[in-house]
């Protein structure tokens, strides 16, 4: 796509402070970051969102994922990590091109990534149950 930053940025069109790249993605850190570290892999190839993606590169960035995480986690000495990936505005998509966020976590940082667990009712339960297996 043209006009897709992030395929301008994960195939060098636009500079970016790149942790790693390959024939298939490139890793970045990210312009506004939550934490120290906070980076963003970016498949070259575009694909909106994780719906798009092909099971291929999906395996792919999760494998660079947990490879990019290590990396950070020794050079950075973070005490934790999320790995993140949004789908859809309501989702927090800002950019729509699939790309995974790989946020160091230290200790009182305030990167506010959690939620409230609720309560999975029996009703629901089996709708869900229902309509996956369907």
């Amino acid at each position: 796509m043209g006009d897709c930053i992030f395929c301008k940025i994960a195939n060098g069109e636009i500079p970016s402070a790149t942790l790693y790249e390959d024939e298939e993605f490139r890793v970045i850190l990210d312009l506004g970051p939550a934490s120290k570290g906070h980076s963003l892999i970016l498949p070259k190839k575009h694909a909106a969102n994780i719906y798009e993606l092909p099971d291929e590169t999906a395996g792919k960035a999760m494998i660079l994922a947990k490879k990019m995480a290590g990396k950070l986690r020794d050079a950075l000495n973070c005490d934790g990590f999320n790995v993140v990936q949004n789908n859809g505005e309501i989702a927090g998509q800002t950019v729509f091109h699939f790309h995974m966020h790989l946020i160091p976590r230290y200790e009182g940082d305030g990167v506010g990534l959690t939620w409230k667990p609720g309560e999975l009712s029996d009703e629901v339960r089996d709708e869900i149950l229902k309509k996956i297996k369907e």
